[in-house]
This record gives C-alpha cells, structure tokens and sequence, in this order.
C-alpha cells in the first residue's frame, strides 16, 4: 500500500509520496558455516548513492562484491564459519531502512580426518600466505625484542609457537599492533576466513585429543589454548617431509631427543628473512628453559644448522632424531 503526505502551497492541497523503504531479497535464505557459503543480495528500485548494507551480529557473515545493476544494487553475503541467525540491514540517506534475514548452519565437516574441522582450514590462497607470512613474522620479531618485552608466555620452543599461531589467526588492525607491542605493523592483510576467536571454537586453538573432528568436541575438551610440541606434531599438523628444501614458510621442524626434561623439540621455519634484507633462509626457536636460566630465542641460518656441532640437531634425512618437516592442518590440501 502506497504511503502518501499532505502539502499546502498557496492554498492547494498537493499529495506526495513518503520515502519508502528499498525492497531487498536474499537468495538462498540458508546457508552453511564454513566461511566461504554466500547469498545474493538483492536491492531494487532507482536510488542516490551506494547503498549502506550493515550485518547483525557483526562478526555473523561479511559483505562482498557490492555492485550497481540495471534494477539497483547487488551485492553477496558471505557466511563467518559461527552458525546462527543472520540479519542483514540495507539503508539509503533519507529513506527507511529494510532487513532480509538468513540462517548459517553449524559445518561438522573433517575432510582429513585428522581431528581438525573443515571451518578452521584456509582454502583460499591469499587466506593460507597471509596467515604464513604473519606467523613467521611474529615469530621472527621476537628473536629481535628485547627479553624483558616479550610476552611472558614465551617460555620454550611450543610457547613460541603457540603465540605466533594464535596472534597471525587475529585481525590485524591498531588497537590490535598497540597490544601486541610492535612499533611497525607490516602491509600483510589478515586471514579473511576468520579472525580469531571469533570461531566455534572460541580461545581454544589447538586439538589436544585424538580422532577425528564432531559436533561434541566443542564442548569436551577436544580443543584448548595450550598444547606442547608432540601434541602440535600429532594433533595439530601433518608430515611433509624429511627434506627441508621442500620446506615452505611456516612450516615446523621436530626432533625427538634422549632428553627426559625435554624429548619433542620444534622449529619454525622462516624462509627469508622479513626482518633484514638477504637471500639467506632462516629458522627461529626458543632453547627453553636451560641449566637454570630461562633459555633464549636463536634464529640461524639453514646452512648453519645443517653443519651444527651437535649432529642430533642437524635437518638432514639421516638424523633418527629430526622427525620432518610438518606443515599445520589449517593448511592441509583435502582435495
């Protein structure tokens, strides 16, 4: 039904039309969790301007690809990987706003089968180097802080790794590089799946049991915030292999030593510096807590490691104690 107003001018009584609201349609109304599921948004009727399209909740899906047509505006929504209703609101200056409303379903998926859900993997290229470039960023820069400001979390060679894991799954904005302490934030763009912790999943990054991913492990303790460096071998990454050439940024070296204090040992493997220039290829670690003291952060050179004094530590294939390479299931192909 038409809304119509009253207007005098001069004693004549002339009818206008009030703003009306956009009409919008989404299609499909259900989609699944998995970050990448998306809906066409519709928006018909003449206009001045882009339209404002906002989402309730905020994190709940992502905006894409706003573009004019002949009819008005079309854009996508993309689902988050958090399962729930969505409400989509569009708005012109000067006219009411409309909402269209959609449904993302949880996604169970482990196309692996190795305990790690598919809404955690980062398909998408651009996703899987900006996650490897922020994790060996922030890795490589505490080899460069100072000791005393580091976070006090950074107690051996897993915390390292924990911590450079966690902070590259996060949005990297301001408030962000203040927190994080960093008097430079590189131009990387953040993993665009998601951000962390806004996942099923919550503060619990790390799978800690056995078998493969279902519904109730969100809430049994499959997944926690801490996990040492066989659990990260095991649970958390996969076996490339024992030629550290085919090592690719990101990636982990593991050992195992005859050590009781400390038998799983781990590395990241840097490729080349981000912080110094060169063509050297690099690694970075912490030695954990050694004869009292509270350990370092090294970063040497691959070719320094392959001739270490000690042969235990050497990356070669015919060093029982080198495990591989892995590389994290987040980045594991599954088709």
């Amino acid at each position: 039904m038409k809304r119509w107003g009253l207007v005098v001018l001069g004693g004549a009584a002339l009818a206008c039309r009030a703003p009306l609201a956009p009409h919008v349609s989404l299609v499909p109304q259900r989609l699944v969790a998995d970050g990448y599921d998306s809906a066409t948004l519709t928006i018909d009727g003449p206009s001045m301007g882009a339209p404002v399209i906002t989402i309730e909740p905020v994190r709940a899906a992502a905006v894409r690809d706003v573009i004019a047509t002949a009819r008005g505006w079309q854009a996508q929504i993309q689902a988050s990987v958090t399962p729930g209703m969505v409400t989509v609101r569009v708005q012109f200056p000067g006219r009411p706003p409309s909402t269209a409303r959609l449904v993302t379903d949880f996604d169970a998926a482990d196309s692996a089968g190795d305990g790690t859900p598919d809404f955690l993997r980062l398909d998408d290229p651009d996703d899987q180097r900006a996650f490897r470039r922020w994790f060996t960023f922030l890795a490589e820069t505490q080899y460069f802080e100072a000791a005393e400001r580091r976070p006090a979390e950074i107690v051996d060679c897993a915390a390292l790794i924990r911590y450079a894991y966690r902070e590259a799954l996060r949005a990297h904005d301001g408030n962000w590089a203040t927190d994080a302490h960093l008097a430079v934030a590189p131009g990387i763009a953040s993993v665009g799946k998601y951000q962390y912790p806004y996942t099923p999943l919550g503060a619990g990054l790390f799978r800690v049991k056995s078998g493969g991913f279902q519904a109730g492990d969100l809430g049994d303790g499959s997944f926690a915030q801490f996990a040492d460096a066989k659990t990260l071998q095991v649970r958390n990454t996969h076996f490339v292999t024992r030629e550290v050439e085919r090592a690719q940024p990101g990636d982990l070296l593991f050992y195992r030593q005859d050590s009781e204090h400390m038998p799983f040992h781990s590395m990241i493997y840097l490729g080349a510096s981000q912080m110094e220039k060169g063509t050297g290829r690099y690694l970075v670690y912490h030695t954990g807590p050694d004869e009292g003291g509270p350990g370092e952060i090294r970063r040497p050179a691959l070719e320094e490691l392959r001739r270490f004094p000690d042969a235990d530590w050497r990356p070669v294939p015919d060093n029982p104690r080198f495990l591989g390479v892995y590389r994290w299931n987040i980045l594991r192909k599954t088709i």
